[in-house]
């Protein structure tokens, strides 16, 4: 049965792909474009998938070695564009100080 009708990908063929270590869509789509057009297929591709594929960035670290996990930023964001009233007024609302 075919998953992505853009590119005539089969059920069969993301498989094999899943098993050779594509685990997300996107890496299903880097190798055989699938989802890549009109992305109907990318919740099918999803579902072929399922949950646990993949491991999770936080369990790739040791016990001996903890996973590093990225933090909020500590410091304001400065806006780039601080001459626009509504960058200013973004970054006054969210509690930033602007440049």
């Amino acid at each position: 049965m075919y998953i992505c009708s853009c590119f005539a990908i089969t059920e069969q063929q993301v498989r094999e792909h899943a098993e050779a270590g594509a685990c997300t869509p996107r890496q299903i789509a880097s190798a055989s474009k699938a989802g890549t057009d009109c992305g109907s297929c990318v919740r099918s591709i999803q579902s072929l998938l399922g949950r646990g594929g993949c491991p999770r960035r936080e369990l790739l670290g040791t016990a001996a070695e903890p996973a590093i996990v990225e933090t909020a930023v500590s410091q304001p964001v400065r806006p780039v564009l601080a001459q626009s009233g509504a960058v200013q007024a973004v970054a006054t609302s969210a509690g930033l100080e602007a440049a």
